[in-house]
């Protein structure tokens, strides 16, 4: 049941992309590429792990965490 479903959502989006104009498909590679760079390239440079990063262990990261939730 569950397959068969799964299946006939990947079919229709398939085909979809299948019979898609070349100006269709320029535009999803566009919007695929600026995911891409949103994503992975802004997330590496840009936002680091501040937390593995500062603390040793999870239980340091934690309390951390906690204290700056709870911080007035």
């Amino acid at each position: 049941m569950n397959r068969n479903i799964f299946y006939r959502i990947w079919k229709f989006y398939f085909e979809g992309f299948k019979n898609m104009s070349s100006w269709g498909r320029q535009v999803w590679i566009i919007i695929l590429l600026k995911l891409f760079v949103m994503f992975v390239i802004l997330k590496l440079f840009f936002f680091p792990n501040f937390l593995k990063s500062n603390f040793d262990n999870d239980r340091e990261r934690g309390q951390h965490v906690l204290e700056n939730l709870t911080e007035p």
